[in-house]
């Protein structure tokens, strides 16, 4: 369902409304009760910008494959709306709930990202309300357009993108295929990406997981209208990560999907996360009901446990260490992710780490990747018993190093701990601060620096 563009017009004369009656010199947040990010920021009673009438798409445009879609949507609705035209999204990030503007402004990544970049490489414009109060159209080229992206709402947010669609049929074919030297499935990432195929068939989307040293999958993902067999991760028993080892096992480690399935199997468990609320278990899965096994309820959840730290408290009634959490992604390129990998299973020591490549196609300056390089995303999420020291963090601090030795980045979604100087270098800082001057001469928007690093 798309709404009409009177209504979005409405909705962003609340939103200038909602910016007016927040006092001179105050900081200008979104008033915004649900959030994918996993960093807290400093508590305030402050009214916020209104944003609830920007979750909505405008408009869908099969001919031209583009669709008009409002900053807060999420992706769960940007699909519902695009998919009956046989087109989704060039990137739809794994998790329901992340919005298009979100996944915009600070970087979203999914099985496609080999071939199609990264969320705001599709975008063709974008109004962004800034720290000024106004709206500004801006497209690619554009010194707004081009800084926006890791920018985290410093510059401000978006209330419409117009991004280019997709056209993809019914189902998609897996295979999974196993490796037991991480050099080599870089060998084979490397070769897929350059020639998008594999034993002589189309590849249209790559991801992996890392379960053990020694124990890698790819998943190749193949578009296809041929219909057959499905399985189903959603309201069945079964959980997509672990068919990814059981197949492989069984010697075919092929799978099939329905593309909407395809498109949210990571949303079901949270990757594997919810395995800490007991959803895996099949004796509580079976009662689990259907409509909660989705990223966003086990984020409350996570919520409640942080909020009465609960697991904190587990700990300390059976005397084990205390627990520092390490919820991040990192970039690394192709050739440097098995000796990243080395070094994880050592220093830290999580598993399972999802595996993800990118191609950018071009330079971004808030977040410098080399055009056409190839990178691998790790993302890995949960808690390691760290002692005392864990208030210090010094496996996230261990982890940013690593990366930064070997020239890699981090997503900025979760905590952050450069030093200011690192942190600018990393992200372009000075080129970030010239651009916001421009667009928010008088500073409203809390800078990227103090949102991610200082979280203010």
């Amino acid at each position: 369902m798309t709404i009409p563009w009177a209504q979005h017009e409405a909705a962003v004369d609340r939103l200038k409304a909602s910016y007016a009656a927040i006092p001179a010199g105050a900081p200008v947040r979104l008033a915004k009760r649900t959030t994918n990010l996993f960093r807290a920021r400093s508590a305030s009673n402050a009214p916020g910008l209104d944003v609830s009438g920007l979750t909505g798409v405008i408009a869908v445009d099969p001919q031209a494959q583009t669709a008009d879609v409002q900053g807060m949507c999420t992706y769960e609705d940007l699909v519902d709306a695009t998919l009956p035209h046989g087109l989704i999204p060039y990137v739809v990030p794994q998790l329901r709930t992340i919005t298009l503007g979100g996944a915009v402004t600070g970087l979203g990544i999914e099985s496609t990202s080999f071939r199609n970049g990264l969320p705001h490489e599709s975008v063709l414009e974008m109004d962004v309300f800034t720290g000024a109060g106004e709206v500004v159209t801006t497209r690619p080229g554009e010194e707004l357009f081009d800084t926006f992206p890791n920018s985290y709402g410093s510059l401000g947010y978006a209330t419409r993108l117009r991004i280019k669609l997709e056209k993809v049929p019914g189902y998609v074919a897996l295979r999974h295929l196993r490796f037991d030297d991480a050099e080599v499935m870089a060998k084979t990432i490397g070769a897929i990406a350059e020639s998008r195929e594999y034993d002589g068939q189309q590849v249209d989307g790559l991801d992996g997981v890392a379960f053990a040293p020694g124990e890698y999958y790819l998943t190749l993902a193949r578009f296809t209208d041929q219909a057959g067999p499905t399985s189903d991760y959603h309201s069945g028993q079964a959980v997509f990560y672990k068919s990814i080892q059981h197949r492989a096992a069984s010697g075919s480690g092929t799978d099939m999907l329905t593309m909407y399935d395809y498109l949210w199997r990571w949303d079901t468990d949270w990757f594997w996360c919810s395995g800490a609320f007991g959803a895996q278990n099949p004796r509580i899965r079976r009662f689990w009901p259907e409509r909660f096994r989705r990223s966003d309820v086990y984020m409350k959840l996570l919520g409640l446990d942080r909020r009465f730290d609960i697991a904190d408290r587990l700990d300390r009634r059976a005397g084990r260490p205390l627990r520092e959490r390490v919820v991040q992604d990192i970039e690394v390129p192709l050739e440097n992710i098995g000796a990243f990998l080395s070094w994880f299973d050592a220093e830290i020591g999580m598993r399972p780490v999802w595996l993800c490549p990118l191609v950018a196609s071009r330079a971004w300056p808030s977040y410098p990747l080399a055009p056409g390089r190839v990178y691998v995303n790790a993302g890995f999420w949960g808690t390691v018993h760290v002692g005392p020291e864990a208030v210090d963090a010094p496996k996230n601090r261990a982890i940013e190093a690593k990366v930064h030795e070997l020239d890699g980045h981090k997503s900025l979604y979760s905590e952050a701990f450069y030093d200011e100087a690192t942190f600018n270098a990393l992200y372009d800082g000075e080129n970030l601060a010239r651009v916001k001057a421009i667009f928010d001469p008088g500073n409203r928007m809390t800078n990227l620096y103090d949102k991610v690093v200082r979280r203010r």
